[in-house]
């Protein structure tokens, strides 16, 4: 398969910057799963933009900065905030239906979420992931220059020797596609540009929010090709997932909070106020360890959102996918609390790119939560990830328009062939499930929303053993689909462990019991693939 744009996922990111190369060039979207099985289409509380007068640039920026807790890359976090509203108009232009208020001087019914010092949210309700999909899917479906190819798995990025023109990595290796599985076939797709839009590492996790798809896909093939990560102890945890013995993944809303829910324990009692004067709107990262901490003093198994002091034709109204979803479990949220718990929601590391989306290796382009961009630092403010993924995918494409009349005289690379060898059928699964279940509660119980130096020390230990295990059944046994997802899901748990273990302090995402403090030195962590897979380059930087 050779094409101009190959690009990996079929998210937010992935659609918008797909309809924005069909202009350059033809275009090939490889998704693993069904189009609708991405983080995009779970996402209920909206994009977040300063679309209404009384709200301004200044204040979403410094909202997005106090929640990135020192972290942020300032000149990212003005060009992404101020991008905003024409991407909002941009995405009403494709078809996406907002919630209107002919009350509003914006036109928009806004939703005001944790963090957020003004209503600045536009959503479909607590529909907007999947009201931003479907269009994005249609406009992709009809146009000429666009290939979806669904069920087809990336495996691992294609690098020649060579540099692109101002795009250096300094180690003289670009990408030029990837291998894909077709079924059970490996095939070769050649690209002039590869761009990664795989979403998050939620099933790295016990408990997430996430889709099953989300096993870190992007972040391992970046990292195996030499690109640089960040951040990766900076996993963000959604303080109130639905806590049901029938559902593994439901998100509550913080539209839920921002609309007067209340987080109480089981006796009823409020108890946010003992934790931040903002209360039930402080950020998710506040929350979530609040919630951990009522969790081990009470020792019960969740806590309780009540919003059922609001009129219940309005709950019904607002949130009507949480309204239907808590009723078939028995949960009248117009009557009664909610249970919830935190779990796994969103990596604010991730590959690190510049303000065009670019990778340090030339070819690959980075978007979504695949990447580290800057904006989120130790904290993703919420509803900003919609926004990001938008506003990236604009410039990332206005990138490649620059350098498409050089790209596009250059042929394809050679490249080998996919060799199997010797290698046999895995014929006992059992060799997979239980690696995998044993990475997932390893990470759940030793490196998650409150950490220790020990814990942490000795989930690396395992994990190495783990990874190391996996690596030898990946060479030894045909390459499934299943072996591709738990050996990125290996990688990416020992990346999270290792920078957890390179910050010796307490900041946004990260709390560290061993050192509660902040440090009064900003740094970033950065990891680059050595010649071995299990041994990486460490370096901490101090901001400038």
């Amino acid at each position: 398969m050779d094409t101009d744009f190959l690009i990996i996922g079929s998210g937010i990111a992935g659609l918008s910057y797909a309809l924005k190369c069909a202009e350059l060039g033809r275009v090939v979207v490889v998704t693993k799963k069904q189009q609708v099985d991405t983080a995009t289409n779970l996402a209920q509380g909206g994009i977040a933009a300063v679309l209404e007068g009384t709200d301004s640039y200044d204040s979403h920026v410094q909202d997005t900065l106090l929640a990135g807790d020192g972290l942020c890359d300032k000149d990212v976090v003005r060009a992404v905030v101020e991008g905003g509203p024409d991407r909002v108009e941009e995405l009403v232009g494709l078809g996406v239906e907002f919630v209107r208020d002919s009350a509003s001087k914006s036109g928009y019914s806004l939703g005001r979420e944790g963090g957020h010092s003004h209503r600045r949210v536009a959503h479909s309700y607590d529909l907007t992931g999947r009201e931003i999909e479907r269009a994005l899917i249609e406009k992709v479906r009809g146009h000429s220059s666009i290939q979806m190819c669904e069920e087809h798995v990336a495996i691992d990025l294609l690098m020649v020797d060579g540099e692109i023109d101002g795009w250096s990595s300094g180690e003289h290796k670009r990408c030029v596609g990837a291998y894909v599985m077709e079924g059970e076939e490996v095939k070769v797709y050649r690209a002039k540009v590869t761009a990664l839009c795989t979403g998050g590492v939620g099933k790295v996790y016990l408990f997430t929010t996430n889709p099953d798809i989300a096993t870190g896909d992007g972040i391992a093939m970046a990292f195996r090709a030499g690109a640089v990560v960040q951040n990766m102890e900076f996993v963000q945890f959604h303080p109130t997932c639905l806590y049901h013995r029938l559902e593994k993944n439901f998100l509550i809303s913080e539209a839920v909070r921002g609309e007067g829910g209340v987080l109480v324990g089981a006796d009823g009692v409020p108890f946010m106020g003992k934790y931040d004067e903002r209360k039930d709107l402080a950020t998710r990262d506040t929350v979530a360890r609040a919630i951990d901490h009522e969790l081990k003093e009470t020792g019960e198994d969740s806590v309780f959102l009540d919003i059922s002091h609001r009129d219940s034709e309005y709950l019904k109204e607002r949130f009507p996918t949480i309204y239907q979803k808590c009723l078939a479990r028995g949960i009248d949220i117009t009557k009664e609390k909610i249970p919830v718990v935190p779990a796994a929601h969103y990596m604010c590391g991730g590959v690190k790119t510049d303000m065009f989306g670019r990778s340090s290796v030339p070819g690959l382009l980075v978007l979504g939560e695949t990447a580290c961009t800057g904006l989120h630092g130790g904290n993703r403010l919420a509803s900003n990830s919609l926004l990001e993924a938008v506003v990236f995918a604009d410039s990332a494409a206005r990138y490649c328009a620059k350098i498409w009349p050089a790209l596009e005289k250059k042929r394809h690379q050679r490249v080998d062939e996919w060799i199997s060898g010797d290698a046999r059928k895995l014929s006992e699964e059992v060799l997979i499930n239980h690696n995998w279940r044993s990475i997932r509660r390893l990470m759940w119980n030793y490196v998650g929303i409150v950490r220790t130096t020990e814990r942490l020390e000795l989930a690396k230990k395992r994990m190495e053993v783990i990874y190391n295990e996996i690596n030898h059944h990946y060479k030894k046994y045909l390459i499934t689909h299943n072996m591709v997802e738990l050996r990125n899901i290996s990688l990416v748990a020992l990346l999270i462990i290792q920078s957890a273990l390179q910050r010796k302090e307490s900041r946004g995402l990260h709390y560290l019991i061993d050192c509660p403090e902040k440090s009064t030195r900003t740094t970033q962590t950065l990891f680059r693939r050595k010649s071995s897979w299990v041994t990486w380059e460490i370096e901490m930087i101090k901001e400038k």
